[in-house]
């Protein structure tokens, strides 16, 4: 697919065809552009979480989701066969820009104009969203409540240094899925790309 064409169907899917499995090979393709992702300084601290089969998605809403009042969105995501899970480590880029290369060996976070350990996580989970409609999958980045963090953690073994970003539901979407317009329409081009200078406001 033309990369033209693969970011202008980029949709978040809520729902999926639960009768039909996400090919083994897809689910490598979509890891593998994630870990082709950019990364500041090569440090790679963002890690994934490949949840493939039937009882380890269930545990996973069994760790992040209540018994009860589930509500249309989350009945819809709970159809997803293959769930991803983006982690991050903070200290592995403190540690890697204390090296001598770099020479930040107070690891102070302030020095960071923005969390690059957040930054390279959207990174890659844009990649790995790009990669599903490719494959003609459905994907949605979803976030963990944080509440439920260390729920997670304790379900898969997680270590307590990995920070967790969100979670990617992958599938194929249902035959005849319409996407619905935005709740919230597109805010104008003219408000958002600015040439040269920020314009005056007023």
């Amino acid at each position: 697919m033309e990369l033209r064409e693969t970011v202008r169907r980029r949709r978040m899917v809520r729902h999926y065809d639960p009768a039909r499995p996400v090919p083994v090979e897809a689910v490598e393709a979509v890891v593998t552009a994630a870990l082709r992702a950019p990364s500041a300084g090569h440090a790679q601290g963002v890690s994934f979480l490949v949840l493939g089969e039937p009882a380890q998605v269930e545990r996973f809403w069994a760790a992040t989701a209540p018994a009860t009042g589930h509500d249309q969105w989350l009945r819809g995501m709970r159809t997803a066969p293959v769930l991803i899970l983006v982690w991050t480590s903070e200290a592995a880029y403190l540690d890697r820009y204390a090296r001598p290369d770099k020479g930040w060996d107070d690891r102070d976070p302030a020095r960071w104009s923005a969390p690059y350990w957040y930054v390279d996580a959207g990174m890659a989970s844009m990649s790995a969203l790009l990669t599903a409609v490719d494959h003609e999958l459905g994907a949605c980045f979803f976030g963990v409540p944080p509440e439920r963090h260390c729920d997670v953690r304790a379900a898969f073994g997680v270590p307590e240094d990995q920070l967790s970003v969100g979670a990617i539901s992958l599938g194929y979407p249902p035959p005849g899925l319409r996407h619905r317009p935005p709740r919230t329409p597109r805010r104008d081009r003219a408000e958002r790309v600015h040439l040269g200078r920020w314009p005056e406001q007023g």
